[in-house]
């Protein structure tokens, strides 16, 4: 009888410890539902926990440690390759960093140029190692990351100065480097988007260096205007959106002429012909979703070949996730390793 005593208690709170878990599962779940559509767990839940401050008020510093450090927690150990490399290289305005990704030790190799993100504020060398090195391994290809200047301070041409140095620079170096200076490709995601995006222009109207294809993973491409459906929708509680953006705006182009310049609003350049093939990667739930899609819609009636890829379920920046805790992760990678390769087999020579 005493036992029975004892085990109704134990029961009945086991029973409710299960109800408040279900309950909360629920709760959890619920949050993946939104007007717009469903979000995926991991981002919907990351949405919810993420604080996010008013544009500007942490420190930058503070703010670029947060990410270097949330990046080192969430893909763990660097993944090995034959070859990894730090150099800096000459600039028009001083030296350039770079890290430079060998995938395996053969000659002649492809070279994808990388532009990293984080509004042009934020991000790095070291922010970017785990998916420098994804990329490597997955498509064959050197991956030269560039440590542009960021803003505030540094605001623009100078991260553009940067970049496109940095792709001359690799061409030039190609052969020493055991790559082929006729499968060069440029890349980045969200800042670095607008990056890869303004280069491959600045390549096409500067006779040099030629560029075989530009990898555009959800890139900002309209600083002028912020009018398209997607940042209607997504302005608020979407990391990017809203003031967000316009901080980012400000910080990187202060003047507002700049801002519709094409080498920094690539979407507003009158003639996009002769642009290398692109692969534009964006994500549902993002601001910048729709003028990534205007632009792979303009390169194609331009007549270049370019095509656009949605990410359903997935906000800005979900790159971030490593592919262990993301299939959509893992997809974008996957895609975008292939068409690098269909872009440098078919320059092959």
């Amino acid at each position: 009888m005493t036992r029975r005593r004892l085990e109704r208690p134990v029961l009945l709170a086991a029973v409710a410890l299960l109800v408040v878990a279900a309950g909360g599962a629920g709760v959890v779940y619920s949050w993946t539902f939104t007007p717009h559509g469903r979000l995926d767990l991991l981002f919907a839940v990351g949405l919810r926990l993420a604080g996010s401050p008013p544009p500007g008020a942490t420190p930058v510093e503070e703010e670029r440690a947060a990410i270097r450090e949330v990046m080192r927690r969430w893909w763990g150990d660097p993944q090995p390759l034959p070859r990894v490399e730090d150099r800096r290289i000459p600039g028009p305005d001083g030296e350039v960093p770079i890290r430079i990704y060998w995938p395996s030790r053969a000659d002649r190799q492809p070279l994808l140029v990388f532009y990293h993100g984080g509004g042009f504020r934020l991000g790095d060398l070291d922010t970017y190692d785990p998916i420098c090195r994804d990329l490597a391994a997955r498509s064959g290809a050197i991956v030269v990351s560039v440590g542009y200047r960021l803003a505030p301070e540094h605001v623009y041409p100078s991260a553009l100065v940067d970049s496109y140095a940095a792709l001359k620079w690799v061409h030039a170096h190609a052969a020493d480097l055991g790559g082929d200076p006729t499968r060069v490709a440029v890349g980045g995601d969200s800042a670095g988007g607008n990056l890869a995006a303004a280069v491959a222009l600045k390549a096409r109207d500067w006779a040099g260096p030629p560029v075989v294809f530009q990898l555009l993973i959800y890139p900002v491409l309209n600083f002028a205007e912020m009018e398209t459906e997607s940042h209607e929708l997504f302005a608020e509680g979407y990391l990017i959106g809203g003031a967000a953006h316009e901080f980012t705006r400000d910080t990187y182009l202060p003047n507002p002429a700049d801002r519709r310049r094409p080498y920094a609003s690539p979407l507003l350049a009158d003639d996009l012909a002769g642009l290398p093939p692109a692969l534009v990667i964006t994500a549902q739930f993002d601001p910048l979703r729709d003028e990534g899609e205007m632009y792979a819609r303009a390169l194609a009636a331009a007549g270049v070949s370019a095509r656009a890829t949605r990410y359903e379920g997935v906000t800005h920046a979900f790159l971030y996730a490593p592919v262990r805790m993301s299939r959509k992760t893992d997809s974008a990678l996957d895609e975008a390793a292939a068409a690098l390769r269909a872009a440098f087999e078919g320059n092959d020579r």
